[in-house]
């Protein structure tokens, strides 16, 4: 199967069927299936991206199969019923940091301070050492990177109540935390009035106004392999990323002499579609609770909140 598998392939959902090196209940050669969009192929191995965004390689040699599946699945879970620590493995791999270690499942992450999401410690399953330790290694992978200690949390969750009880607080204040909102993708239609590129130019970085250092906005920005930059009409920007069967949505940004001519939910819907086309069935974005005209926007396309978070600071 050495050849069977080329870069033509990138971006088809994939069943590979490959040895595993040990023995089967028959006595021969152990085989496994591995199904998933396939994202990279060099002369030893392919990579595909599972529907959580979970890469996985496969030695080429050990491959004896492989066959074209559909991008969406014909039975689907909806958008609602994943739970809450792996959607946020995958908002994580949709807003990669600069520099990630891994702290057992925890991942910890630094960007330079461009984004609190590529700049705190994304806290999701079991980090492999007993609490102490792992809050410990939080502030020490911080203070490395020269960057403040931050613990992303979901909020009622076990981790929020451990960190909590070693006193580590809220960072905003009084002000609600963020939210994550989800919704399955319907039949959208692509809008060809909307420009879609790999790259985020000057022009785009501009509309999106958070941005000191560009390069290394770009760096994060840019950094998944299915991930598009949108513009509408050269006043109204969006930024959309594939993970696994998940679609990201942020940066929504309309120049304010151009509001309220509905160009932010055609960029959405535009988005979507750009999404669906590369396999995705589901949706999340991030905001902040007390946004009303952002919540405004999403709800009629079906996005409703499925869990908050917090970002979490040491004691002094």
């Amino acid at each position: 199967m050495r050849n069977s598998l080329g870069r033509e392939q990138i971006g088809q959902r994939l069943s590979v069927r490959s040895l595993t090196g040990g023995r089967g209940p028959s006595g021969g050669p152990e085989a496994t299936d591995t199904i998933g969009v396939l994202v990279a192929v060099d002369a030893d191995s392919v990579v595909l991206e599972r529907r959580d965004g979970h890469r996985i390689r496969l030695i080429t040699d050990r491959i004896v199969a492989a066959r074209t599946v559909p991008l969406r699945p014909r039975r689907r879970q909806p958008a609602t019923a994943i739970d809450a620590e792996e959607l946020t493995r995958i908002t994580s791999r949709g807003w990669p940091a600069v520099v990630s270690e891994s702290l057992g499942d925890w991942e910890l992450r630094v960007a330079g301070g461009f984004t609190g999401r590529a700049n705190s410690a994304a806290v999701h399953g079991d980090p492999g050492v007993p609490f102490p330790e792992a809050a410990a290694r939080v502030i020490d992978f911080a203070v490395r990177h020269e960057i403040a200690p931050l613990a992303q949390v979901v909020v009622a969750s076990t981790w929020e109540r451990r960190f909590a009880e070693a006193g580590w607080e809220p960072i905003g204040g009084s002000r609600p935390g963020a939210i994550v909102q989800v919704a399955d993708i319907g039949e959208v239609e692509h809008d060809p009035a909307i420009d879609f590129s790999s790259t985020a130019d000057d022009t785009w970085l501009r509309h999106y106004g958070r941005v000191e250092d560009p390069s290394l906005a770009r760096t994060v920005l840019e950094g998944p392999d299915r991930v598009a930059f949108a513009t509408l009409d050269d006043v109204a920007i969006a930024r959309v990323v594939v993970t696994g069967l998940w679609a990201g949505l942020s940066a929504v940004e309309v120049d304010p002499r151009h509001r309220r001519r509905g160009l932010a939910r055609r960029l959405m819907r535009g988005c979507l579609a750009w999404a669906a086309e590369r396999g995705a069935d589901k949706a999340y974005l991030q905001t902040m609770q007390d946004n009303a005209p952002a919540l405004a926007l999403y709800a009629p396309l079906g996005f409703t909140t499925h869990h908050a978070y917090v970002y979490l600071r040491p004691p002094a």
